[in-house]
């Protein structure tokens, strides 16, 4: 650990926009969203050859890392887990998160991996049952969950209970990403987000015409129930209604100045440090299965029942 209880922050995958917006976050003390606690210090570039934004962009990414902030490279995420107090697992295929985190696991250091945390519940329960074998915090989210337009709306307790949530967003589809994985997650995460566990089934529609509507219809106990609509158009805003026993509120999640991934980072900080819990394993299983469910309700037309 470096000086002033500052920890040394190592990257695994620069091919995620979120490599160079973390990295400016903590390693610039004059950002506006400075995110104090630590600062990236080392870093493995990865990449995936079949996924042309991962390719196309670890270069790219990695020059600035090391040019603008002197961040160390290594060949080997190994050697990143060597050097580092705390790792954010970043990169951007979901496919590759068990092996680079199967590859870390053992040095016990605390790790966040970024979205989707896997593509399938199967891969999702093997990176749990790795980390509870040697010992190993991790975390995940989508950085919908700790917007602030929407902590803000949780925080108003008087409203009552939710009883139901509609959240919005971009449902862009990249074929190595299983459907809904890779930015459909952002709206069923604000939608979990809301509505806690305890989803029972799911119905999924989709048409083909251009500027195409996606729509997730969540039942969970007690007769509750959400959606997770969006456009497969990018720059889609993201929104939701929440529903509540004595109000019903429209929460434009753009509103807020701060991005959405700064207080994503704020929290893994605090988590990082043992300031704070991370956010348990098993909602973020139930949210994989969800996905997975919708895709499969998305093939076949469908009503699946999570578990």
């Amino acid at each position: 650990m470096s000086g002033n209880n500052q920890l040394n922050i190592g990257l695994i995958g620069t091919d995620s926009s979120h490599a160079t917006a973390f990295t400016a976050l903590l390693n610039e003390k004059g950002h506006e969203f400075h995110v104090q606690g630590g600062q990236v210090t080392t870093a493995y570039a990865g990449g995936s050859r079949d996924f042309e934004l991962s390719i196309s962009r670890v270069g790219k990414f990695a020059a600035e890392l090391a040019g603008r902030y002197k961040v160390e490279f290594w060949d080997t995420p190994e050697q990143v887990a060597e050097n580092s107090d705390a790792i954010l697992l970043l990169a951007a295929d979901g496919r590759k998160h068990r092996e680079l985190f199967e590859r870390i696991a053992a040095y016990g250091k605390p790790v966040f991996i970024d979205k989707p945390l896997a593509l399938s519940l199967k891969e999702a329960e093997k990176i749990r049952q790795i980390a509870r074998e040697n010992n190993t915090m991790i975390m995940s989210s989508s950085s919908l969950r700790y917007a602030e337009a929407l902590t803000r709306e949780l925080e108003r307790g008087e409203a009552g209970a939710v009883t139901g949530a509609d959240c919005y967003g971009p449902m862009v589809m990249e074929p190595t990403q299983k459907g809904y994985f890779w930015y459909g997650i952002h709206s069923v995460e604000m939608l979990y987000t809301l509505m806690g566990t305890g989803c029972q089934y799911v119905t999924a529609m989709t048409t083909d015409a251009p500027g195409a509507e996606e729509i997730i219809i969540g039942e969970w106990d007690g007769g509750r129930v959400g959606t997770a609509r969006g456009s497969r158009v990018t720059g889609t805003p993201f929104a939701a209604v929440v529903h509540r026993e004595k109000r019903h509120a429209f929460v434009d999640i753009d509103s807020s100045p701060k991005p959405f991934y700064a207080s994503l980072l704020e929290q893994v900080m605090r988590v990082f440090k043992g300031e704070a819990q991370p956010l348990d394993m098993s909602i973020t299983l139930e949210i994989i299965r969800f996905i997975e469910a919708a895709n499969e309700s998305r093939e076949n037309g469908r009503r699946i029942k999570l578990f």
